[in-house]
Parts: structure tokens; sequence; C-alpha cells
């Protein structure tokens, strides 16, 4: 199977346990719950889950066993995607081609669709029986996500990013920055897959964990070439929007080509790290080069 039937398979697969577990549209109380299904299932990559599914794979775990801890990070990435675009934030008006859910509903409804997704992920690892893993495999990925999620991980990401618009911070500084806000979650994705394993090995876990770090600097790199050479309709979000708020990316930087050059280093980071592993992990090759070479 190629990338793009097997991305399809997985999206459609997160898809319909997200639907499992989200709240139904008319129920009590509605606007919040239609507001967290129109954040979750609005479309997107689906990135996460994806790495969730296909390292699991790689290790020989079936999927039915990766739809708890590929929906918990997806609506973890969902929350903060929400909480990024408020007015206090962002200030985004669109997002995934549509409007941003506080334009779409309100700003306390969004903040509180936000907060319901983000404990919802935690309801999941606790409760879905599927996995079929021990309770304290169960504790680690607890604790994988929320360090992935918190002040050391995404939300402490967020708070260095909106410190640093209008400075100039260095290339270290900026790495360090996107490991948290972007790269956590990314390794987090990885590693839920890979703790769903019963035969875990240290060197398997390093490998997975030197692939996730690599390709979490390069979806960011990605993202911040995009930013200035792709349009609003493909981004399906203002394009731009980080030059408009003078925040410090890649390009800026490195330039357009040296931006592209890191980014195709870190692919080949990412593949060296999966050397160890058979044709079973070609999923992960694959969606490295897609992360380095998507279009939006």
């Amino acid at each position: 199977m190629s990338l793009k039937p097997l991305l399809d398979e997985y999206r459609k697969r997160v898809d319909g346990a997200l639907l499992r577990w989200l709240p139904e549209e008319n129920s009590l109380p509605e606007q919040l719950h239609n507001a967290m299904r129109y954040a979750v299932l609005g479309g997107g990559k689906r990135v996460r889950p994806v790495l969730t599914y296909a390292t699991g794979s790689a290790l020989g775990v079936d999927l039915s066993r990766l739809d708890g801890p590929a929906c918990a990070v997806e609506m973890i990435h969902a929350y903060s995607l929400v909480h990024d675009d408020l007015p206090a934030m962002d200030d985004d008006e669109l997002r995934r081609g549509r409007p941003t859910c506080h334009i779409a509903f309100d700003e306390a409804t969004a903040i509180l669709a936000g907060d319901a997704l983000l404990t919802m992920a935690f309801e999941v690892l606790t409760s879905d029986e599927n996995m079929a893993v021990s309770a304290e495999q169960r504790v680690k990925m607890i604790r994988e996500l929320s360090l992935a999620s918190g002040n050391r991980g995404m939300v402490g990401g967020q708070a260095i990013d909106i410190a640093a618009e209008g400075t100039r911070l260095t290339l270290e500084q900026l790495q360090q920055m996107h490991a948290h806000k972007t790269g956590a979650l990314i390794r987090a994705a990885v590693r839920l897959g890979a703790l769903t394993c019963n035969t875990l090995t240290k060197t398997q876990k390093d490998a997975l964990d030197s692939y996730a770090d690599a390709i979490g600097l390069a979806f960011q790199i990605r993202d911040d070439i995009l930013d200035v050479e792709a349009d609003t309709e493909t981004l399906g979000k203002p394009q731009g929007s980080d030059a408009a708020r003078d925040k410090p990316t890649y390009t800026s930087l490195l330039g357009l080509d040296g931006a592209r050059e890191k980014a195709q280093g870190l692919h080949q980071v990412a593949l060296e790290s999966l050397s160890q592993f058979d044709e079973a992990a070609d999923p992960l090759r694959w969606i490295s080069a897609y992360i380095v070479d998507r279009s939006n």
C-alpha cells in the first residue's frame, strides 16, 4: 500500500473512533457539544493520529488497540487550535477553510469546548478497554500526553511564542520553542503508539524518539515555508500571518532555501533513526517525506 490510501484509511478510522467518543450534537449542553464536534470533525491532516497508528503498526500492534490513543492525541491537538485562534492569542478568524470556533460560536463557548476536549482526551486513555494494556502502560501514556500538552510541552511553547513576537531569536532558541509548541505533541503521538506495544524495547523507544524529534521540527519548518509560499485558500488559514505578527520563523532566520535544506536534512535524520526497523515501518518513512513536501 502506498502513502495516500494508507493516510485515507487511518484518517477514516480515527474519524469513526472520534465520532464514537464525542457527545451527540443534540445532547445537553447542545452549544458546547456542537462546538466540540465542530473543532474536531472539521477536517485537518490528522498527522498526529496517523503517526500513532503507523508507529503501533510498525511494532505489530493491531489497529483496534490504537484507536483510543489516536483519538486522545487528536483531541489535544484540536483543543490547542481552538485556544490558539482566540483573540487573546493569535486572533485568527479562519481555520481549515472555515470560521474558527470562536467566530462560528462565541469566545466563551470556544474556551469551554477546548477545555472539554482537553479533559476528554484523558478520559479516553483511562477508559478505552480496546487498548488492552496494563495499568502501568496506561499511566505512562497519561504521563506522556500530560507532559506534551502542558507547561513543559505545547502550552509552554505557546507562551514562549507569544513572548517572542517582535523579537529576534537565535536558531537554537527557535528550535527550543518549537520543540515544545509543535514537537512535543508529535513525539507524544509516536510514543502513545509505541507504548501500546507490550514488548517495546528501549532501543526501539530511543529510535522512535529520535524519529519523532526530527519530523516534529521538520513539520514546523514546513509550516513556516508554507506561510510564505502558499495562498490562504490552500492553507485553509490566513497566509502570511506569522510575518504580520512579526513572529520569529525559520524562513526569517535561514531564508527559504536554507529552511528547505534544513527540513530535508531532518527528513534524512528521521530515515536513519528507523534503520533498525523493517518494511513494517515504511509508513513512518513515507510520513516523514510527506511532512517536508506537503502543500498545506
